[in-house]
C-alpha cells in the first residue's frame, strides 16, 4: 500500500515513510492510493471474529509490508486489550462506549496503534524522534499516554490554556519522562496552527525529525474504523438500515468510519454532530467552506473551527457534493441543548453521558426525526467523569473516579506557557 498527498505535489510514500513524515512535504495530508473491499464472507459473520481478529482483517492491507503479520497481531492485542460495549438507550438508540481504555477516550485506539508502529519503525534507530500533537482535551492524554517511555521518541504536545478539563490536563501534564506539555495562550486553532507552522519550517526539518499524532497522521486515524466494525460485530444482524452518529471536532472519527462504509461494512449514513462550531453544519447546507475562529463550549475536545480531516471526507466521495450529501447529515447545538439532552437521557434511561456524546445523541434523534424506520448508535467518545463539573451540575448525581483518573489526581501538573510559534520552535530546538 502506497499513500499519496492530498496537494498531490509530494510523492507516494509506504506506510512507514507516512507515519513518520505525519504530513506530506507539500503540506498535504496522506491519504491511501486504494481502499481494499473486506470479503462480504468476512463482513456477513463478523460476529464470529475476535476484536484481534478483525483488527487484522481490516489492518494489514493498509500496512503490508512495514510490519508483519506478527508484529501487527501484536500491537493489535495490545491496542485492543479493553472492551468497546455497545449499550441500549431505547428501541431505536443505541450508544458505543469508546472510554474502556487507559485514558478513558476513544482516542486510545489510535494513539496506541501509532506508538506502537513508531516504536516498532525506530526499533534500531539511533536518532531520536519527536512526536508534535495539538490537543482541543482527550487527544493529548491519549497521545502522552500511549507514547510514555517508547524508546527514541519524545512528545511535545500543545494545549488551549484554561479550555480544557482539570482531568484533561491531568493526563497529559503529570506523567513526566519523554512527555513535555506546553499550554498555549489561545484556542485549539491556535495550537493546530503552530503544529502546521512547524512541519511547514525548512529551518526544523535539519535540526529535529518532527511527527504528528493527530487524527492528520495516518496512523492514528486508519485505526478507528475498527469502531464501526466493533458495534457490527455485537449488533450482528440489525433490524432495518443503521446510521452511526459522531461526536466530531477534527472530523478524523467519522472518517474513518466512512473508510470502512467504503472496505464493505453496510453502513447506510453518517451523521456529524457538532457543538456551536459549525462550519461542516454550514457547509452540508451551502456547499461552500467558510471556517471561523472556534468557540469553547462545554464539549471542548469538538471545538475546532477548521477541521484536517473533513479534507479526506471529500476526497472519499471524489470532491462530489451530491454524493457526499446523501452519504452525510450534520447539526449543531448549543451547551444549552446539550445539557438537556443529558437531563432527558438520564432521565428515561438512567444512563450518564458525557457532552459530547449528548451532542451525538441529538444529532442521531434529529436525523431520525425524518427517517424513523432506522435504527442508529451514537458514540460515545469520552467517560463522562472526565467533564465532571459540568455532570454533576447538570445531572445532580455523584461519579465515582475510575482508577484509570484517581492515579493523577494528586500529582503535579506540570506546563510550560507559550503564546507565539517562535516560543515553540525555541523549544523545539533546544
Amino acid at each position: 500500500m502506497k499513500y499519496y498527498s492530498l496537494n498531490r505535489k509530494a510523492p507516494k510514500v509506504s506506510y512507514r515513510t507516512a507515519v513518520i513524515n505525519g504530513i506530506a512535504p507539500d503540506g498535504g495530508l496522506y491519504f491511501p492510493e486504494h481502499l481494499p473491499v473486506l470479503p462480504k464472507s468476512f463482513i456477513n459473520k463478523l460476529d464470529r471474529y475476535s476484536s484481534v481478529e478483525i483488527g487484522m482483517e481490516a489492518m494489514a492491507p493498509f500496512v503490508h509490508k512495514d510490519i508483519p503479520k506478527k508484529e501487527l497481531e501484536s500491537i493489535l492485542e495490545k491496542v485492543l486489550d479493553f472492551d468497546f460495549p455497545l449499550v441500549p438507550i431505547d428501541a431505536h438508540i443505541s450508544t458505543l462506549e469508546l472510554f474502556h481504555g487507559p485514558t478513558m477516550a476513544f482516542k486510545d485506539v489510535g494513539a496506541r496503534f501509532m506508538a506502537l508502529s513508531l516504536g516498532y519503525f525506530n526499533r534500531n534507530e539511533e536518532k531520536e524522534i519527536t512526536v508534535l500533537v495539538a490537543t482541543s482535551g482527550d487527544t493529548g492524554g491519549a497521545v502522552a499516554n500511549g507514547f510514555l517511555g517508547v524508546k527514541g521518541v519524545n512528545v511535545v504536545i500543545l494545549y488551549p490554556d484554561g479550555k480544557v478539563s482539570d482531568i484533561q490536563e491531568r493526563q497529559l501534564t503529570t506523567l513526566g519522562q519523554n512527555i513535555k506539555a506546553l499550554r498555549v495562550q489561545g484556542t485549539f486553532d491556535d495550537c493546530q496552527r503552530m503544529v502546521k507552522k512547524a512541519f511547514a519550517d525548512k529551518t526544523l526539518k535539519g535540526s529535529v525529525q518532527l511527527t504528528s499524532a493527530n487524527s492528520i497522521n495516518v496512523a492514528r486515524w486508519l485505526p478507528q474504523m475498527l469502531y464501526y466494525m466493533l458495534a457490527y460485530h455485537q449488533k450482528k444482524k440489525p433490524a432495518g438500515e443503521l446510521v452511526f452518529s459522531v461526536p466530531s471536532g477534527n472530523f478524523g472519527n467519522i472518517c474513518a468510519g466512512m473508510v470502512a462504509q467504503k472496505m464493505g461494512l453496510p453502513i447506510s449514513h453518517f451523521i456529524a454532530a457538532t457543538n456551536v462550531n459549525d462550519t461542516v453544519p454550514r457547509f452540508m447546507n451551502t456547499s461552500e467552506y467558510d471556517p471561523h475562529p472556534s468557540t469553547a463550549t462545554i464539549s471542548n475536545a469538538m471545538d475546532v473551527g477548521d477541521p484536517s480531516n473533513f479534507v479526506r471526507i471529500l476526497e472519499l466521495h471524489k470532491n462530489d457534493f451530491k454524493s457526499l450529501k446523501q452519504n452525510l447529515s450534520s447539526y449543531s447545538f448549543t451547551d444549552k441543548e446539550t445539557k438537556e439532552a443529558m437531563k432527558k437521557i438520564y432521565s428515561e434511561s438512567k444512563y450518564i453521558t458525557d457532552p459530547h456524546g449528548a451532542v451525538g445523541y441529538l444529532g442521531l434523534k434529529k436525523y431520525l426525526e425524518s427517517h424513523p424506520d432506522r435504527k442508529g448508535i451514537f458514540l460515545e467518545t469520552a467517560h463522562p467523569v472526565k467533564f465532571l463539573d459540568v455532570v454533576s451540575e447538570t445531572l445532580h448525581t455523584d461519579i465515582p473516579l475510575p482508577p484509570q483518573i484517581e492515579k493523577v489526581m494528586n500529582k503535579n501538573k506540570i506546563s510550560l506557557p507559550i503564546s507565539t510559534y517562535d516560543e515553540l520552535k525555541e523549544f523545539l530546538l533546544t
